[in-house]
């Protein structure tokens, strides 16, 4: 991960669909990936699940950028 300018920030044991929950700040999505599929293709792991997590500004600032788009559903 460190090959990848990432920090693992946590690694820790789950009960439910996944065994282990892992918390990593990489620098970017493509960084991610990589390390899912390093970790998949071990052969070890079976399911591997990303989510990406965003920071309160990053949130803010998606909340913003929602109010330009436009959107209507169809029908409305």
């Amino acid at each position: 991960m460190e090959g990848l300018g990432g920090k693992l920030e946590t690694f820790d044991h789950a009960f439910g669909d996944y065994d282990v929950v892992a918390i990593a700040e990489l620098p970017d999505n493509a960084s991610a990936a990589a390390i899912a599929m390093a970790a998949g293709a071990g052969g070890a792991v079976r399911a591997v699940k990303t989510t990406v997590l965003l920071s309160m500004s990053e949130a803010v600032e998606a909340m913003r950028r929602a109010g330009t788009v436009g959107y209507t559903p169809p029908g409305g």
